[in-house]
């Protein structure tokens, strides 16, 4: 791979970036060197550091078409666009010639030590590398680190192809997983949204999901979300203990469910809580309670013994939640190119965010055991391979079908080749509520399904007819065979110019689906 043409270098936040000085290899300026052994690239500093940009001359079509990732979920803002100098394109980008009909890109592997993303106009491409803590510059002290792996990626035959081989150049850094088994699962979120349940709905879901796989051997999952434990929903820890009088032992819930034949799942947000203590993000709190400073080992001690306490209660899956959030105050499409606000750093002002993130994902893994994790609100470079299923999109809804179609499809239309590449691909549950109409919930379902990727279902009890169990069950079952079988998966077609596809390839023939069938897209619901 060629070197880059440019290197530019900026020590604090408010300094301007310095052009530095090499020969091809290694470039140095203001007490910060840079030095590319291809595909490598590598930092050290003897001051401060915040940021490293790398870039490459080369000449753009104007017409190419332009893809890139999301920080962490994304928003329903997934798409093909044309040239946009400004856009922040996290992870990798790809460009398509639409006259040449040739797809090339650049990435970065997964667990870089910054966060890394690009930019591209009509003279070249920017690798943009955030090696800050927190919200300030990151302290070095002469330590050299091997901030990203760029990875060149070439034509493949069509857009999706090259896209699907990109994400596989980007995973040589992946611990070694056992192979994946479909998912499938129900999740009371989107019909109580934390509210109003108990055990007794929650030992109901579980019996629905059992009933409707109807036998199949690999068992489905139950998953009690945001709700069971104290203090409301989104709320913090202690996670000791469920709400008094309505889930007074989690283990002995945990034990009902597996007793109906499904797997007890449990959601915790590991990053906040309501009591104070010496060992807080700065200046984080939400209203639900404290943000803990992951970078402090008595937080990750913390977090081992809440993985460890829902182990010992016979959870065998567990969502973890909001870490993204807790530790930088922002979601996805508020972080920018800034990611957070400027001045607070965290506790050891050593390491990068990056590299913090890194480890807490690490030490949950390890803490995990053999317990399924779901990340949710992590950010999928980094979080790859350490956990087992990865929420690719902000959350659907069983009260507005216009979110579902927003998040859901469009997360699985241009993040499906992550499936089984970096983890199994969560595009967010499929509701059954009487608010939204099951025609469209029902095409999403089937989408999901063929896709191969995790299921979760949200069914309100009341929302239930023959009908709906009849899909339900047949997209459970396809999801738990593997989903549709064909060579290569399904693929959107009209994903260049469609950022929620309509009309999907699924072997040698075409699926459509109509997602505003009933009514047009919103512009209000945003």
């Amino acid at each position: 791979m060629n070197e880059p043409t440019n290197v530019f270098v900026q020590a604090t936040a408010g300094d301007s970036l310095i052009a530095a000085t090499g020969n091809g290899q290694t470039w140095a300026a203001a007490g910060i060197e840079v030095s590319w052994t291809d595909p490598d690239i590598l930092v050290s500093a003897t001051r401060d550091i915040s940021r490293v940009a790398l870039r490459w001359d080369q000449p753009m079509a104007p017409e190419v078409l332009v893809l890139g990732d999301a920080w962490e979920r994304s928003y329903g803002d997934l798409q093909w666009r044309h040239l946009q100098p400004e856009r922040l394109l996290p992870w990798y980008w790809l460009a398509h010639d639409r006259q040449s009909g040739s797809t090339t890109g650049m990435g970065v592997d997964v667990h870089p030590a910054a966060f890394c993303s690009w930019t591209v106009d009509l003279g070249g491409v920017t690798l943009w590398l955030d090696l800050r803590n927190g919200g300030g510059p990151t302290r070095l002290g002469g330590r050299s680190l091997v901030a990203a792996s760029v990875r060149r990626f070439e034509d493949a035959g069509t857009p999706w192809l090259t896209l699907g081989a990109a994400i596989e150049s980007m995973s040589s850094r992946l611990p070694a997983r056992p192979e994946p088994v479909p998912v499938v699962g129900a999740n009371n979120w989107y019909y109580a949204y934390g509210e109003g349940f108990d055990e007794k709905a929650v030992l109901q879901d579980a019996a629905t999901v059992v009933e409707l796989a109807d036998g199949h051997p690999i068992k489905p999952f139950s998953v009690v979300d945001d709700g069971w434990n104290p203090g409301g929903n989104a709320s913090g820890g202690p996670w000791e203990s469920g709400i008094s009088g309505i889930f007074d032992d989690m283990a002995g819930t945990a034990a009902a469910v597996k007793e109906l034949g499904a797997r007890p799942g449990l959601w915790f947000r590991p990053l906040l809580s309501r009591e104070s203590g010496p060992w807080q993000r700065t200046g984080q709190t939400d209203g639900f309670g404290r943000a803990l400073d992951p970078s402090y080992p008595e937080v990750l001690d913390l977090v081992r013994a809440d993985l460890h306490r829902f182990r010992d209660w016979g959870y065998e899956l567990v969502k973890h939640d909001f870490s993204t959030y807790d530790i930088f105050g922002r979601f996805a499409p508020a972080m920018g190119a800034r990611l957070t606000d400027d001045g607070w750093q965290l506790h050891d002002t050593t390491r990068t965010t990056a590299e913090i993130v890194l480890a807490f994902y690490r030490e949950i893994r390890a803490a995990a055991g053999d317990v399924v994790l779901i990340g949710c609100n992590t950010v999928g470079h980094l979080a790859a391979g350490l956990v087992d299923i990865q929420r690719t999109g902000d959350d659907t809804s069983g009260r507005d079908w216009e979110r579902t179609r927003k998040m859901g499809v469009n997360s699985l239309a241009f993040r499906l080749p992550q499936h089984n590449r970096l983890f199994t691909l969560d595009a967010d549950c499929v509701p059954c509520t009487p608010q939204t109409p099951w025609e469209l919930n029902r095409q999403f379902l089937d989408l999901v399904a063929r896709s191969g990727s995790a299921l979760f279902v949200s069914i309100d009890p009341a929302a239930r007819t023959e009908r709906t169990d009849r899909d339900l069950s047949d997209g459970i079952r396809l999801t738990l065979n593997g989903g549709d079988g064909v060579e290569g998966g399904i693929e959107p077609l009209d994903w260049l110019v469609n950022s929620t596809p309509n009309v999907w390839r699924a072997g040698d023939g075409e699926v459509r689906y109509d997602w505003s069938r009933l009514w047009g897209a919103d512009p209000a619901a945003g």
